[in-house]
């Protein structure tokens, strides 16, 4: 199993968008970055855990988690004239850009913020807190994942949440 960290904007696309999806899942679309579609159609396999990370907005934070639950495929958005994502140079034939499919796992009843990710000795190679590092889906270590989700479920259980006890 191997991990990643997703970058969406909430005002496109939140974690309570995937949530409340048709079986609260969805094609992570519209990637356009060559580095990021190698990674989507090559490296992330079905059952690979995801951080869910909402950027532009304050703060920037870790909002949950989800799983990868369809291995990578042609993105269609890039065939549609009528999509923001089209690409009329991708063709059906020999497709240019991919797309996975996402799973809810979980909604973090408070985000791990980008600042409380900088201040942790684990993360310190994380590739979110380079600078410059700034693709849509990226690689994640079990390590740093693990100490996100423990973030995470210290800030629940000071706070009396049940997601504490997962």
């Amino acid at each position: 199993m191997r991990y990643w960290l997703f970058k969406t904007e909430p005002s496109e696309f939140s974690i309570e968008d995937l949530r409340k999806a048709k079986k609260q899942t969805e094609p992570w679309d519209g990637v356009r970055n060559y580095q990021a579609r190698n990674l989507l159609r090559d490296e992330m396999k079905e059952g690979d855990r995801v951080l869910f990370y909402h950027s532009s907005t304050k703060p920037t934070a870790v909002v949950g988690t989800a799983r990868i639950t369809r291995e990578g495929y042609p993105d269609h958005t890039a065939f549609d004239p009528k999509n923001k994502h089209h690409d009329p140079k991708s063709k059906k034939t020999e497709p240019t850009w991919f797309m996975v499919d996402v799973t809810f796992e979980s909604e973090f009843p408070d985000p791990v913020t980008l600042e409380e990710l900088k201040g942790l000795v684990e993360l310190k190679d994380m590739m979110l807190l380079r600078r410059g590092a700034r693709l849509s889906v990226q690689p994640v270590t079990a390590t740093e994942f693990k100490a996100v989700l423990t973030i995470a479920k210290a800030k629940a259980k000071a706070a009396g949440h049940p997601y504490a006890q997962r």
